[in-house]
């Protein structure tokens, strides 16, 4: 049966972004306790750039 097969190969994919992600967490909760940085390479790449007048454009 194909749909038995589809549900099974989605619970096997949520299992394994479930098992993923509480890794994730762990390491995080690790470095906090450890008082070392969260060196993740995620997040928001506008952030990075903190130079006044960023924003773009000609001014005035």
């Amino acid at each position: 049966m194909a749909k038995n097969e589809s549900a099974r190969a989605r619970q096997e994919r949520l299992a394994a972004e479930l098992r993923a992600n509480l890794q994730k967490r762990k390491a995080q909760a690790r470095a906090r306790r450890a008082g070392d940085a969260d060196c993740r390479d995620e997040g928001i790449a506008a952030a990075k750039d903190t130079k006044p007048g960023a924003e773009g454009g000609e001014g005035g």
